[in-house]
């Protein structure tokens, strides 16, 4: 028989096909909890490939990223332009503990500051936490109307832009170095960076609309277990009890 020919005896039978087999049957789910400086605590759910051999579905969960927005975690349409990355560091039963990763504004919010006739301070400063991570702040700010003022525009003078920026770099300094990352986080919820910004500026020039509005860790400590178990408290969802006015209709003995 010539080579080449007869293709189909290195097949097998023609016409069986592979079973097929649904990959949801091997997956299981995991909440995934946000620490008590957020109202809401099961922010969501994800879902891994069971522990079969040498994989282990921890290793899986581990370093996943997730992003919620401030109106879901704190139960405030008002602050849903805010965003929160959370990552998980451990996880316990079927419990996935996260910590904070990073936090910015939506585009759309940052869009709707900028207008015509005033001028634009930006500034960005490396800061290193108590606990040991290393934040990349970045403020926002715009300058506003004096009382009183006819003049149409509000452009601020380049040394006043500088220092403003000094006064930015000062503040945001101050703030994150002389804390946690707990309380910096809790700092950037009522946005108090950005009014102690906002203060400290009047003098040089009028701001407003100032924001912190992005905060990425460079560097993150090592992940201590004990700290991580302390900033989830309970991991037992005690939640509200429903109060109903639903009663059970009395069986009748004819219908």
């Amino acid at each position: 028989m010539a080579v080449g020919k007869n293709k189909r005896l290195s097949k097998g039978k023609k016409g069986l096909k592979k079973k097929i087999v649904d990959p949801f049957s091997r997956k299981e789910w995991y909440d995934i909890r946000a620490p008590t400086v957020f109202d809401t605590r099961v922010v969501g759910k994800t879902l891994v490939n069971r522990t079969q051999g040498t994989k282990n579905s921890v290793d899986f969960l581990k370093n996943r990223v997730v992003e919620a927005n401030l109106g879901d975690l704190n139960k405030n349409e008002d602050l849903s332009y805010r965003k929160f990355k959370l990552r998980v560091d451990e996880v316990v039963g079927r419990n996935c503990l996260t910590s904070f990763h990073s936090m910015s504004i939506t585009t759309d919010k940052l869009r709707s500051l900028v207008k015509k006739w005033q001028s634009m301070v930006e500034a960005h400063v490396d800061v290193k936490t108590t606990d040991g991570y290393l934040v990349r702040l970045f403020a926002i700010g715009f300058t506003k109307r004096r009382q009183n003022q006819v003049k149409k525009t509000t452009y601020a003078q380049t040394a006043q832009l500088r220092a403003i920026r000094k006064k930015m770099f000062e503040i945001m300094t101050r703030e994150a170095g002389n804390g946690s990352m707990k309380e910096l986080v809790l700092k950037f919820i009522p946005e108090s960076i950005g009014l102690e910004i906002e203060k400290a500026c009047h003098s040089i020039y009028p701001l407003q609309n100032v924001f912190v509005h992005k905060c990425k860790v460079v560097k993150f400590p090592r992940v201590d277990s004990q700290k991580l178990m302390e900033s989830h408290g309970s991991l037992e969802d005690t939640g509200s009890k429903i109060k109903s006015d639903f009663k059970e209709p009395e069986i009748q003995a004819e219908v």
